[in-house]
């Protein structure tokens, strides 16, 4: 964990670029692909333009979509990507021009902005709160009307190539006819996961979002940067696709170890838009501002990572090529030295054969005297989890102590051992495993046949 102090240049920034606007947005449908373009300004000395497109498929139902409905999803797509260039120098104020926004509408968005940048303010050692960090502005652009849709009851699934997207993918296969997998930005593990699930490259809704290549070069030359909300990003782009193709469910995969702190005692969380919180938030809103024709939920919202590493523990096929490590993405390849390869190591131990999981990535990473720390980032000897997307420490201890039963003493590896010379050791070595694996939490916004297939297979 590397905390530069920024809060000077942070203050010095807000100085120096008074303010944001989100200028215009504009899409079009040319060549069978849709396009759409938006235009943020910085303090009129930098200009951006990021882009998404989708591809053409057969199952697009563009001609029959009301384009007040695509207008508005796309604004609001544009409201929660202004703020990974917004980031860049902070402005107080935040100028929305294309369309209003009520003061409700105003809290939503600085909650997801001020929330989703817990862990950008945190790391960059910026006292913000979410009075003052931001003013937004959006009193003189057009109003946008709610607007409903005919929809079947089948299922968009988006897939990021992990365990638990394989999960969703394969539990859901039995519910309604004709559910899509949805893929952002296609890499190795995310299409395979897709080829492996039974789809062909004809059958994934596939979006292909770029950065705008001004914002790279600010990061390059030392403007403020850090992480933003993607998974709020991904909801609003699952709803336009939801649109696209008419389908009412979005089955997302975020499941209820997101909701624990990254920061013990603070409510910084690399999870927020993950969370069941942000979900809570973002069903209101689109019901009330956009449309009620779609459901958006996470299907695995009432299981811990454990629970889950246990359901993928099932399907052998997708051993070699599900992938989880934000170091090896763009190479297609388990690291094997970040702390989200030995999250993932530990939690799927307990249900893989640890000759498998030692093919799976490369050697033995309970092995790697290199990972101590992460070890104990995520164990909670250190107070601050590593800015991953990984279990609650509890999950941790409880995989790691079934792991330690299941090892003969001579053959424990070096992490392990250390482990044992702790009290976590004893505080977790007789917890009820049975009751931890079978919970079922309850804040969920599952309907009834998604709950029946989920309790079906736990």
């Amino acid at each position: 964990m590397n905390i530069t102090p920024n809060a000077d240049k942070y203050l010095k920034m807000r100085k120096e670029f008074s303010f944001f606007s989100f200028e215009s947005y504009s899409y079009s449908f040319k060549d069978n692909i849709f396009s759409a373009e938006l235009h943020f300004n910085l303090a009129d000395k930098y200009s951006f333009r990021p882009t998404f497109t989708f591809p053409n498929r057969g199952f697009y139902k563009w001609e029959s979509i009301p384009d007040e409905l695509i207008q508005n999803i796309i604004f609001q797509i544009g409201m929660v990507e202004l703020i990974s260039y917004w980031k860049t120098a902070c402005p107080a104020k935040v100028i929305i021009k294309p369309h209003l926004l009520t003061e409700n509408q105003i809290a939503f968005w600085k909650k997801i902005y001020f929330n989703g940048l817990g862990e950008f303010f945190f790391l960059n050692n910026i006292n913000a709160s979410i009075d003052d960090f931001m003013e937004i502005l959006a009193d003189t652009g057009s109003k946008l009307e709610k607007t409903d849709i005919m929809t079947d009851n089948s299922v968009i699934i988006p897939i990021g190539g992990g365990k638990d997207s394989v999960v969703t993918l394969e539990l859901i296969k039995s519910f309604g006819e004709n559910n899509l997998p949805l893929i952002m930005n296609p890499r190795g593990a995310s299409l395979e996961t897709a080829y492996i699930g039974g789809f062909k490259r004809e059958d994934i809704i596939e979006i292909n979002r770029s950065i705008h290549p001004q914002l790279l070069e600010m990061n390059k030359q030392g403007f403020l940067n850090g992480h933003t909300p993607f998974s709020a990003l991904l909801a609003f782009m699952t709803l336009l696709s939801a649109v696209f193709t008419g389908k009412r469910n979005i089955a997302l995969s975020n499941e209820a170890s997101a909701n624990e702190a990254t920061v013990e005692n603070m409510s910084v969380n690399h999870q927020y838009s993950k969370g069941y919180e942000f979900e809570y938030d973002f069903r209101a809103y689109v019901d009330t501002y956009i449309t009620s024709s779609f459901n958006y939920f996470s299907f695995l919202r009432p299981l811990s990572e454990l629970q889950i590493g246990r359901l993928f523990a099932k399907y052998p096929k997708y051993f070699m090529s599900f992938k989880s490590c934000n170091v090896g993405s763009k190479t297609d390849i388990w690291c094997g030295n970040c702390p989200k390869c030995l999250f993932s190591f530990i939690i799927l131990s307990p249900f893989i054969k640890r000759k498998t999981m030692i093919s799976i990535f490369g050697k033995d990473l309970l092995n790697d005297e290199n990972l101590r720390f992460y070890f104990e980032q995520l164990t909670g000897i250190e107070n601050v989890k590593p800015f991953e997307c990984v279990g609650t420490v509890d999950e941790v201890n409880v995989a790691v102590n079934m792991l330690i039963k299941q090892i003969p003493q001579n053959e424990m590896p070096l992490l392990l051992k250390y482990y044992q010379t702790l009290s976590f050791y004893a505080q977790y070595e007789n917890i009820d495993l049975h009751s931890f694996l079978n919970t079922f939490n309850d804040e969920h916004f599952l309907e009834t046949e998604f709950v029946e297939i989920l309790k079906a297979n736990i």
